[in-house]
């Protein structure tokens, strides 16, 4: 029993350390994977960037214009209500 079970104690640890090698280098291979897959996600977001700037400076402008065009309509017609006030208290007096 002495000699018996260091052995049997050996060839465990030597199977133990072959399979945790094995894993390591599985694992090792996984992350490499995932690492290509990080780099082609940020690649293409990068250029999906400069799309959505452009996209985002436009909108801007356009609200920009829109907001311009609405503010000279309610001047106008504001203009308008004010000149006609004017006319009405004119010929009330």
């Amino acid at each position: 029993m002495n000699e018996v079970f260091p052995i049997i104690l050996y060839i465990l640890g030597s199977i133990l350390l072959v399979v945790l090698i094995i894993l390591v280098i599985k694992i090792m291979i996984t992350l490499n994977k995932v690492d290509k897959a990080i780099e082609d996600y940020n690649d293409k977001s990068s250029k999906l960037n400069g799309l959505f700037d452009i996209i985002d400076s436009t909108t801007d402008t356009i609200s920009s214009i829109g907001d311009k065009v609405i503010s000279s309509i309610i001047s106008g017609i504001t203009a308008l209500i004010t000149r006609k006030r004017k006319k009405e208290e004119q010929e009330d007096e």
